[in-house]
């Protein structure tokens, strides 16, 4: 028997409920009929052009990302836009596309940040805030290192264990500060610094962190900081909802995880490590 969308629909919805997802979001199915068959499900961080290209190479039959393809309303999908060309290549070939936003940020055991607190190796890993639903699941994860590293190692054992992206990992604060509690939060997170300094966290490593609020938090007693590229925080949730539909679907469906980087940032200059004064001549 072929499994049918809308079963795929149920069994992602299971473990990535709708009902997690922040207000503003935009989650659920953009396009696709869950009436169809599904013989093949592909999973990326974005639905950008190259991964549709894939999509339609490799016949999947549901692409799930994890970003929105439209994230603010829109009034319509023409072919001659961006976005909406891809809907119409989607459709004209018969695959679906749902997105898995926020609710799978939030979503316990197998979602974004706890794939992300795996990847680092963190043991013991619960929410930084907490959802008033269900404590297992929140925002962001708080765990500890099986060993204690400098916080110059840390953020050397976080590129080691994220793909490797243009922007690579940096760090703010003293480099040889000892890190054992670290707290992270797939995407941006940098809101999070408050809650990630009331769980003790000895660095707080997350995406898109800006200018002032670093230097700002490096002022005051907290956490030291690790900043690497949103895509790569969010990338080690792939593998893990793949696996976890395959397992929920009992191997009906064939899984793949998109070979694509789609990290917009393609090459990086002029690095120099550590601080200083910049002599102007």
């Amino acid at each position: 028997m072929p499994v049918l969308l809308g079963e795929v629909l149920a069994a992602l919805d299971a473990r990535y409920p709708s009902a997690l997802a922040e207000s503003w979001d935009a989650v659920g199915l953009v396009c696709g009929d869950p009436d169809e068959p599904v013989a093949k499900v592909l999973f990326a961080v974005d639905p950008t052009a190259a991964v549709v290209d894939e999509v339609l190479a490799t016949g999947a039959g549901l692409l799930v990302t994890h970003h929105p393809l439209f994230l603010t309303p829109v009034h319509g999908v023409p072919a001659d836009d961006p976005k909406g060309r891809l809907v119409h290549r989607l459709v004209r070939a018969g695959a679906a596309h749902l997105v898995a936003h926020t609710n799978a940020d939030r979503a316990p055991e197998h979602g974004v940040n706890d794939a992300l607190a795996a990847a680092l190796g963190l043991e013991d890993a619960v929410p930084l805030e907490p959802d008033a639903a269900d404590p297992r699941a929140g925002l962001g994860r708080v765990g500890r290192l099986a060993e204690p590293m400098t916080l110059r190692e840390f953020a050397g054992h976080a590129a080691a264990a994220l793909p490797v992206t243009a922007g690579g990992v940096r760090a703010a604060g003293d480099p040889d500060r000892p890190v054992r509690t670290v707290a992270v939060c797939g995407g941006s997170g940098g809101s999070l610094l408050g809650a990630a300094a009331a769980a003790g966290a000895d660095v707080l490593l997350t995406s898109d962190l800006k200018h002032h609020p670093v230097s700002e938090a490096l002022e005051a007693p907290g956490p030291a900081l690790c900043d690497v590229a949103h895509f790569a925080s969010e990338w080690p949730w792939l593998p893990v909802a793949a696996e976890v539909l395959r397992a929920d679907l009992g191997g009906r469906v064939e899984v793949g995880v998109s070979t694509h980087r789609t990290d917009p940032w393609t090459c990086r200059a002029g690095q120099e490590e550590g601080g200083g004064r910049h002599a102007a001549g």
